[in-house]
Order: C-alpha cells, then sequence, then structure tokens
C-alpha cells in the first residue's frame, strides 16, 4: 500500500519531515487525521520503535480511530505505541512510578462526582456557608490551581490569590484546597487534574524519572495542540526537550476551551519555543463547499490574534447559507424542524445527516419539542453518560474498593447500598473514629468492634468481610468472573431486580449491560492484561466525548457547539444567533474573549459538509422575562455574498412586501465578491429587522368582550385584526391577522392585546 500516494504536497510533506520539530497548521476538514496516521506509521515503516513514539490526544475515540488506521498500514506493531489521551497516558506512566510520590500503584481516579462529594463533605465538616462555598465553584478554582501547578502549600503562601478569596468572601478556599489534597492522598485517589499536575511534580522531583521517559519517547506528537493547558504544555516540553523530534497539530481558529484552561499562547508562540521548526499549513478544506468555507473566512479574518492561513476548497460551490428569522425560539423549534422534514423528503437524506447546534444547552428544549410534535426521531448529546448513572457508580464503587479499599468516596456510596443497616449515625461514628485517630476509613471497619457497639459493629464488620472477599476472588479470577460475583454478592443485583417498576427495570438492564462490556473486555485478544482492575482504568478515564452512541442510528443530532468539534454533518442548522446569547454576553468583556466566542462560531459553521442553516428570534425569555433579541454581529461579519434571507412570513396573504427592503440591502451586499479580503463591516442593525417598538403607554385591555373585525395591538407582533374566536372561557383562542406577521392563534388570557377600535 502506498500510503504517501494520495497525500497532496503539503500534507506529504508534513508526514515526511520526521526529524526536528514541527507545526502542522491544520485547517477545518483538511485530512489532520490522515496525516498523523500516515506520519506515525512513516515513522515506523523508516525503522523507529514504535515503544519510541508518544501520541497525545484529548478523545479516546481519536487516539482509537488513529490506531486502527496505523494498523492498516504497518500491522500489529500498531500496538506498542504509546497512544492514549493526555491522563490515560500520565496515568499509565504514574501507575507504575506511583510510589515515589506516595501513591499506591492501584491508585483510585476520582471522577468530577467523586471530587465534589468530598468537597461538599469537607465543606460541611468546616461549617461553612454551601451557598457561599459552592462546592461547583470550589472544584473549579481547586482545578484551576493544579492546571497553573499551584500547590495547596503554594495557594496558601501566595498573597494576590488569598486576598481575592478574602475579597470574594471564601477566605476558607485555601485550607478547603489543602484537607481535599490530604484527603485524596489518604484515600490513595487522584482527581483527573491530579494525573496531569502529579505527572508534572515526577518529572520535576524525580530528574531519573524524567530521563528514563525523555529518552523513551524519542518522538512525540500532539493533536488539538491549541487546547492544551500549562500543565500539559510544561509536561510535552519537558519530554521533547532531549531529542526535540516534537510535532504538534492544530488550528488556533479552532481554539475554543479557554473555560478549561486551554492557552491559545501554546500554539501561537510554539515557533519561539523552537526557533528551527518547520511548519505545514494544511489549507485545502476537504469537507465542506466553497460558500461554506469562504463564508467562514470571511468570519474568522475578523480575528487579529491569530496565525496566518488561507482555507480554501475545491469542492461543489454549493448552496447559498440561509438566515432565517423567528419571532421566538418556539418558532424558530419549529422552522428548523419542518425544514428538516422537508429537506429530508426533497433530497432523499437520512435523519443522521442533520445536526441542530446552539450556545447552551437550555436552548434544546425548544428544538426538543418542535421535533418532537411531528415525529422527528432525534438524539441529545450532553446527556448522562452511561457510567455516570447511579446504578452503575454504585457497583464501580464495589470494583473500586476491592482493589483499593481506602477509597473513602466508594465506601461511603455503597457501605449501607443495599441497606445493611448501617444509617448516617453509624457511618459518623466511623469518620469521627477515623479523624480522631487519623486513621483511614478502612481501618476503622476492619477493627470495628474496637470503635462501635452491638449490631452497629457486626453489620460493619460484616460488610468488611465481603470486601475482603471479593479481594480474594479478584486475585485468581477473570475480570468478569470478578464483576459477576460482586454484582451478584453485594445484592445489587437482587435489590435492582426486585424493582419491578419502568425505572428499576432499566437499572438492571443497565448493570447487565455493563457486565456485558466487562465479557467482551476479558475476551480481548490485543491485549495482555484482563484483570478487573484494568478494566477499570480504561472506564475512569473516558472522556465526555465516548459517550456510547451508535453512529448508525438514524437520528438527528442536537448538541453545544463545543460538543461538535471534530464532527461533521451534510446539513447543519446553528439557532439562536441572538447578540448576549452568541456571542455570549460573558464574552463581551475583552478582546480575547469575544475572539474565542468568533472561533467557536467558526468551528460551527465549520461542521457543515453541504448545507448550513443560521436562525436567530427576536424575542427570548430568559429566567421568565420575555427579551426582544438583537441579531449577532456575526450574522454581519459573514461574507454577504454567501447569504440568503428567508424571511417569510407564515400566510401568504400579504406581508411578503414587509421584507423586500431588508433583501435591497443584502443585494447591494452580494456586490463584494469572495476575493475581496475584508468585506465591508455594516451595522446588523442597519439590515436586520427590528423587534415592533409598542405604542408609548401600552396597556393590556380588557378583552372578555373581544369581537371579530377589531384591531389589536400585540406587544411583540405589531397591529393586527381579529379574524376568529374559537373555545370557551377561560381557554378562548383568537385567530388574529398581524400586518408583519401573518395569521397567529393566541390564547386570550395571555396574550396581553390592547384593543384599538
Amino acid at each position: 500500500m502506498d500510503y504517501l500516494a494520495g497525500l497532496n504536497p503539503s500534507q506529504r510533506g508534513a508526514v515526511e519531515q520526521t526529524e526536528g520539530p514541527v507545526m502542522i497548521v491544520a485547517g477545518a476538514g483538511s485530512g489532520k487525521t490522515r496525516v498523523i496516521t500516515y506520519r506515525v506509521a512513516h515513522l515506523i515503516r523508516k525503522g523507529v520503535d514504535p515503544f519510541n513514539i508518544l501520541v497525545l490526544t484529548f478523545t479516546n475515540k481519536a487516539a482509537k480511530e488513529m490506531r486502527e488506521r496505523i494498523m492498516s498500514v504497518v500491522g500489529q506493531e500498531a500496538k506498542n505505541i504509546w497512544m492514549g489521551t493526555f491522563h490515560s497516558v500520565f496515568a499509565r506512566i504514574l501507575r507504575v512510578e506511583a510510589e515515589l510520590l506516595g501513591y499506591p500503584r492501584n491508585f483510585t481516579i476520582y471522577d468530577t462526582d467523586d471530587t465534589k462529594s468530598l468537597i461538599r463533605a469537607i465543606i460541611k465538616e468546616m461549617n461553612l456557608d454551601d451557598k457561599l462555598y459552592n462546592a461547583n465553584h470550589v472544584y473549579g478554582r481547586i482545578s484551576s490551581a493544579k492546571n497553573n501547578l499551584i500547590s495547596p502549600q503554594e495557594y496558601n503562601k501566595n498573597e494576590a490569590i488569598m486576598a481575592e478569596d478574602i475579597a470574594n468572601g471564601r477566605g476558607q478556599l485555601g485550607q478547603i484546597y489543602m484537607t481535599y489534597a490530604q484527603r485524596c492522598y489518604r484515600a490513595g485517589a487522584m482527581d483527573f487534574d491530579d494525573l496531569l499536575f502529579k505527572t508534572n511534580v515526577l518529572l520535576n522531583k524525580h530528574p531519573e524519572v524524567l530521563h528514563k521517559y525523555q529518552h523513551q519517547f524519542k518522538y512525540l506528537m500532539v493533536d488539538e495542540y491549541q487546547d492544551t493547558n500549562f500543565s500539559q504544555y510544561l509536561i510535552v516540553k519537558r519530554l521533547a526537550a532531549v531529542n526535540e523530534n516534537i510535532c504538534v497539530v492544530g488550528d488556533d481558529a479552532q481554539s475554543i476551551y479557554a473555560f478549561r484552561g486551554a492557552n491559545i499562547q501554546n500554539i501561537l508562540n510554539f515557533q519561539k519555543d523552537y526557533p528551527d521548526v518547520r511548519i505545514f499549513k494544511l489549507e485545502q478544506n476537504y469537507r465542506s463547499t466553497k460558500m461554506i468555507v469562504n463564508a467562514a473566512n470571511s468570519v474568522i479574518a475578523k480575528n487579529q490574534n491569530q496565525l496566518e492561513k488561507n482555507v480554501f476548497s475545491e469542492n461543489e460551490d454549493g448552496e447559498k447559507i440561509k438566515v432565517t428569522r423567528a419571532f421566538s425560539d418556539n418558532e424558530e423549534g419549529k422552522i428548523v424542524a419542518e425544514a428538516i422534514a422537508q429537506e429530508r423528503a426533497l433530497k432523499g437524506l437520512k435523519y443522521k445527516d442533520f445536526a441542530i447546534l446552539y450556545r447552551t444547552n437550555a436552548q434544546s428544549r425548544a428544538m426538543e419539542e418542535a421535533l418532537r410534535k411531528i415525529n422527528i426521531p432525534y438524539k441529545l448529546y450532553g446527556g448522562t453518560s452511561f457510567y455516570q448513572r447511579k446504578e452503575i457508580k454504585d457497583l464501580i464503587a464495589y470494583f473500586r474498593l476491592t482493589f483499593n479499599p481506602n477509597d473513602e468516596e466508594a465506601l461511603k456510596r455503597v457501605i449501607n447500598y443495599p441497606r445493611r443497616g448501617i444509617g448516617d449515625t453509624t457511618l459518623e461514628k466511623i469518620l469521627v473514629a477515623a479523624d480522631k485517630q487519623q486513621y483511614r476509613l478502612w481501618d476503622v471497619v476492619v477493627n470495628a468492634p474496637m470503635f462501635l457497639d452491638g449490631r452497629s459493629a457486626g453489620a460493619v464488620g460484616n460488610f468488611g468481610l465481603m470486601i475482603q472477599s471479593f479481594q480474594a476472588v479478584a486475585k485468581t479470577n477473570s475480570a468478569f468472573d470478578t464483576a459477576m460475583h460482586i454484582a451478584q454478592h453485594s445484592g445489587i443485583l437482587k435489590d435492582l431486580y426486585e424493582d419491578k417498576s419502568v425505572e428499576g427495570l432499566s437499572r438492571y438492564e443497565n448493570i447487565q449491560e455493563l457486565l456485558n462490556g466487562i465479557k467482551e473486555f476479558s475476551e480481548r485478544e490485543d491485549i495482555a492484561e484482563k484483570g478487573l482492575d484494568v478494566f477499570m482504568q480504561d472506564i475512569a478515564l473516558l472522556t465526555n466525548d465516548d459517550n456510547d452512541k451508535d453512529p448508525n442510528a438514524d437520528t438527528v443530532s442536537l448538541m453545544t457547539i463545543h460538543s461538535s468539534k471534530g464532527l461533521e454533518f451534510p446539513v447543519v442548522f446553528i439557532v439562536g444567533l441572538e447578540e448576549n446569547l452568541f456571542p455570549s454576553q460573558l464574552s463581551l468583556n475583552s478582546r480575547s474573549e469575544l475572539e474565542e466566542e468568533r472561533r467557536l462560531f467558526y468551528v460551527a459553521v465549520t461542521r457543515a459538509e453541504k448545507k448550513l442553516h443560521l436562525s436567530y428570534a427576536t424575542s427570548r425569555y430568559r429566567w421568565g422575562t420575555l427579551n426582544n433579541c438583537e441579531p449577532s454581529r456575526f450574522l454581519d461579519e459573514l461574507n454577504p455574498a454567501c447569504l440568503e434571507l428567508d424571511f417569510q412570513p407564515r400566510s401568504s396573504a400579504g406581508g411578503a412586501e414587509s421584507f423586500q427592503s431588508e433583501r435591497v440591502v443584502w443585494k447591494q451586499r452580494e456586490a463584494d465578491t469572495f476575493s475581496k479580503p475584508k468585506p465591508k463591516v455594516v451595522k446588523t442593525t442597519s439590515i436586520l429587522p427590528k423587534a415592533h417598538v409598542p405604542t408609548p403607554g401600552f396597556a393590556p385591555s380588557d378583552t372578555s368582550g373581544l369581537q371579530v373585525g377589531m384591531e389589536v395591538e400585540h406587544e411583540r407582533f405589531g397591529f393586527g385584526k381579529v379574524i376568529n374566536l374559537e373555545g370557551n372561557k377561560p381557554d378562548i383562542k383568537a385567530t388574529i391577522f398581524f400586518k408583519e406577521l401573518g395569521q397567529k392563534q393566541l390564547l386570550l388570557k395571555f396574550a396581553k392585546l390592547r384593543i384599538v377600535q
């Protein structure tokens, strides 16, 4: 197989340049994954030992796809590459080196729920206000500190940080961080941020370990480099310091994770870190039509802080991008749902060819309701992950305890589930005894008669014996046999089986599905170690993007734009393009924040292959209050030659003329051609319609005497005439023909109409 034959000159150059620092600037849809995989395959074909290659990604899904592609070129040797997410690769290293940091090799990895549970417990113990010291806020503060490599000790010594906390009324944050770190250490646990934080500590404090991995990883590749934070940047820089065979791949125009700590300067300054870097630009977009690519370019050109590149497409010209105005978010949902039904019917598409993207999760409601009304199946991304469901977390907590009995969060979760007579009072006694004696909770459990009385001591002691029996089984049995034994003898299977409700049946089936997954794991031929502890390591490191989703399911995809990164769909709808929603109101304080929002819009636009729809509403409820909305500035930044306004009123009778002036302005702007580098920006308010301005002193009338033929004014819809009344009080519906909108049906008790005559 000549894997180089199908590459364009830029791609081939990036693949063949294997020595020294390399930066691959990969525009949207430019075949980035192909270049990374072929570059690794090329290294192996040249004789590089796969054990000397480290490839870092941001999702397990990406790593799996790359490994499979590499295997198709070089065969089974691809299994020996060190490839995976930052967290999975460094968790693997930490398991080997953990004892140098005082951790057991089988340390537990706390997920977000575990972390927040522990934080809440600490806040309660310190008698702090849990509203002021909100667990989410505290977690975010600790996470940010770790990602900036600030230890609890350094946090509490930093006068600026402590002054900020005190000014915000949270002067105990430093103590919470200190206690949290101590509790994790005592429990033999690390959270996700620790996997990077502790790796930095390991490489910094143990030069012999740094030397070992610098010489093992002779070739480093980092995908999505624009999304790396300070901690990740420093690890990569240290590991690459000896050989400097480092290749980073990314696109500054798709850097959208600053809220997670990602630092766009890492990619923008790569040339300063490595002055002799070879730069390859992948500028041909293979995914989208020329129309979509040109539109995306016209927007991202407004950003000042970016790497220079000229993304282009040689695909078909494609259809213009439709811009639709709705009068409310519910109407926007209806328009989108009807458009999907129509395009699917006319063009023979499948539901899975469509995606609806939005800025915030809350926007999904109107879309979901509209799709359900006309029976369009959909899949909501970002819902509860399989591994975050209660019954799954309960059984996994038993697994965790089996391999690390010091895991306090797991112990507290299941010590009385299923119920075994160990109530909150008994658990509190265990916690107090452990704290007083400076023991671990497990030490109290296995020595229960020393700390507890009568029945409580017996129940707790039996729980400890049960866990010890699980440990004995795990030493001599496969992952599946161990898991099944624990599921049965813990009482979880029996408890769920006896719950005959729909929810209970679903939970029981979920446990079965987990056991099925462990069975498949036990039978895999591509891994040597198949113990339940190894399976636990894998699932502990699943990223949000790895949630089980059937790629063959014929459903419309609904997701936030952040979730859509790396995906592509033939037809994309971007909804809610309004000021203060997209761009977000929180992003208007600085140029850097606004530029990130613009990059987010660029990512959304470039998800589309063939057709792109944009829409906005002129009014939207927020926190129970109806607000008039202004169209997003991003609409105005798009090259007008790429756009087609689609403002058609619901009724075909009269009203089409109301959009004529807008169309004229937009047609004039179409005189700008694609070759013009920076199309003139016209004020959005001059080309897009404003909502109706109510008559001064507007006040709703008593509509109990409303009759057909009367003229009325609505606060948003403007002036209209009543053409029909139906129903009985208090649920009378009025059909009104509005001059600017066409026909609408309103429930009088909610309509707030002013009777004009």
